[in-house]
């Protein structure tokens, strides 16, 4: 995308802070958050994106232009507590609010969470867009699974209430070499810390941030009413076990899996609808998390 005026929220977050920063090369950029940090606002700042304090559970939008050619939902509500409440506002709520108040975009991307499907007893089940969605409970953020749920409801219905082309996407395991699931799984394979994985083994499609930014426009263009759904993820669908026996040999080591049910649920996903609309990834995950262990551990990782 090149000369377009883009709103992102949560632009310091692991997916959408290097999503900025190649947005902002080409376009007129804005990022909204609650910025409790002043460091991190100056973060993206330096990106330049230009910012503003926006609590999307209580929204003030003076300061932001009147219009964006598009809109780009990244911020969640996500933590340990049980609080309903709050999940329910931001990532619900806040998404209405935000839809209603810039309706007038070209379209909007909502990235929601393979999170959202119902669990079943096959770890390796390839979830497509039609499987049933149910409330999973995850123990590191109980209130999340639900709420994203919840989201799905509001940008469908306000898409076609208000005309507005969206995507909703629902993204699986993002890394990059600054962050993300197998990243911090890397950090604690070096530590000598073993690493909780599902009881009966995860399955995931994990997606390079280089894939990620790529497909942005694409599922942009994609956008229309009522909303499109698509699975978010890499190519290849890989258990935990494959994927941390590749990282700790990468790196020298020797990958100890703690089986506990309080681990992340796996989601692997059937990936037709997205082929057929945006295309294949450019990275495999092999290849990915190699880069990603150069990066992270240059003296350890292999060359």
């Amino acid at each position: 995308m090149r000369d377009k005026r883009i709103l992102v929220t949560g632009p310091a977050g692991q997916i959408a802070f290097p999503l900025v920063a190649e947005l902002a090369r080409d376009n007129e950029v804005w990022g909204i958050a609650r910025f409790g940090d002043p460091a991190t606002r100056q973060r993206v700042d330096d990106l330049g994106c230009a910012t503003a304090q926006v609590d999307l559970a209580e929204p003030d939008w003076t300061g932001l232009p009147d219009r964006f050619d598009h809109v780009l939902h990244l911020a969640i509500f996500q933590t340990a507590e049980p609080d309903y409440e709050q999940a329910m506002r931001v990532n619900a709520e806040g998404t209405a609010l935000l839809m209603s108040r810039f309706a007038n975009a070209e379209s909007c991307l909502i990235v929601s969470s393979s999170v959202v499907y119902a669990n079943v007893a096959d770890g390796a089940h390839r979830f497509v867009e039609t499987d049933p969605l149910g409330d999973n409970r995850a123990p590191y953020s109980p209130a999340y699974g639900i709420t994203k749920v919840a989201q799905e409801g509001v940008a469908r219905g306000l898409a076609r209430a208000l005309g507005l082309p969206t995507t909703i996407a629902r993204m699986n395991v993002s890394y990059s070499t600054t962050g993300g699931l197998p990243a911090y799984q890397l950090d604690m394979i070096v530590n000598d810390m073993p690493v909780p994985v599902m009881t009966g083994g995860a399955w995931f499609n994990p997606i390079e941030q280089a894939d990620i930014n790529a497909q942005v426009p694409k599922l942009l263009d994609a956008a229309t009413v009522p909303a499109t759904i698509v699975n978010w993820g890499g190519d290849d669908a890989v258990s935990s076990e494959e994927y941390l026996e590749h990282l700790a040999a990468l790196v020298g080591r020797k990958v100890t899996i703690d089986y506990t049910a309080a681990g992340i649920p796996g989601r692997a996903l059937d990936n037709t609808r997205r082929q057929a609309l945006i295309g294949g990834c450019s990275v495999g995950w092999r290849d990915g998390l190699v880069a990603l262990a150069r990066h992270r551990y240059p003296d350890l990782a292999v060359h």
